[in-house]
């Protein structure tokens, strides 16, 4: 993999395909016949996909990037979850898929912008190169179609945990992960019976008075810093729990994650933006299906 630094900050970044000696041929593939039109937008946000997981939701993600065109897609934070691959290798076919797909829209004209989160700190020191089309960042400012700037940053150093107490990070990630295999095996059994994904987690974590109130302080702290840089709003993750908030002057937005809740946000051609719940939208397409398909007829048993 190659990287090339920016000469300055006030170069925008140029194609990389000079570095590779060839361009993979599946970069180039069409799509599959009779794929569904793709619905347009001016950019898109997401985070927290922990790739290199068990609880990551690769397949919902494969298929929500599939129906997306957008100018810019922003990748915030936690892409990949080197904290667990340190600990053991796991990367399915399908985690291999969504890097595909993601290179596959930076060669089409997408702009894609990665900003390192805490989970895929091993990318920050490479923060100003490229690789495969794709801009590595820290942060960014993003100015949407009607003049707003926003700051766009994970979120981690938003929180006290990570940032003051790392052991009783990692402690709380264990005990996250252990919650996010319950959710996998939970969900398991909804497959088993023909029903959606579904996330138990989630459920859990809105119900804990204790999480509540972490993350409306954490809002609140984001907000806060966002205020002080004279930026219009901000858009983040880390906690992995969509919202979009306002704060004062300052507009919160939270894209959610890819590991419980699957959302994310959207800004449409005339500036404004939304929270997308591709589980929920799979779920009303799964009702919508069962709705319309034929019921079957049972023949009359001769008499």
């Amino acid at each position: 993999m190659a990287f090339r630094a920016k000469s300055d900050g006030k170069v925008p970044f140029k194609s990389s395909q000079d570095l590779f000696a060839s361009i993979p041929s599946w970069l180039d593939m069409p799509e599959p016949r009779g794929f569904r039109p793709k619905r347009k937008v001016r950019t898109v946000w997401i985070s927290d996909v922990h790739l290199g997981t068990r609880g990551c939701n690769a397949a919902l993600l494969l298929d929500f990037l599939a129906s997306i065109e957008c100018e810019t897609l922003y990748l915030v934070g936690d892409i990949v979850d080197g904290w667990r691959l340190r600990k053991g290798w796991y990367w399915p076919d399908e985690h291999n898929e969504v890097v595909r797909r993601v290179l596959k829209m930076a060669h089409r004209g997408t702009r894609v912008v990665l900003i390192a989160g805490n989970h895929d700190e091993m990318l920050r020191p490479y923060a100003g190169m490229e690789f495969g089309g794709v801009e590595l960042a820290l942060e960014a400012i993003h100015t949407t179609a009607d003049g707003r700037r926003l700051l766009v940053t994970h979120g981690d150093g938003f929180d006290g945990v990570v940032l003051y107490a790392r052991w009783l990070a990692f402690a709380g990630d264990k005990a996250y992960s252990l919650l996010l295999r319950a959710n996998g095996w939970f969900n398991v059994a909804r497959r088993m019976m023909k029903l959606p994904y579904w996330s138990l987690s989630a459920f859990l974590k809105k119900k804990v008075k204790n999480a509540v109130q972490f993350v409306c302080d954490y809002e609140e702290a984001v907000a806060h810093a966002a205020r002080d840089m004279g930026v219009d709003g901000v858009v983040c993750g880390h906690i992995h729990c969509a919202e979009i908030r306002q704060i004062g002057d300052v507009t919160y937005y939270n894209d959610g994650d890819w590991v419980e809740s699957c959302t994310a946000l959207i800004e449409e051609r005339d500036g404004s933006m939304a929270i997308l719940d591709w589980a929920e939208e799979t779920r009303r397409a799964a009702a919508v299906k069962a709705r319309l398909a034929p019921i079957p007829v049972l023949e009359e048993e001769p008499a």
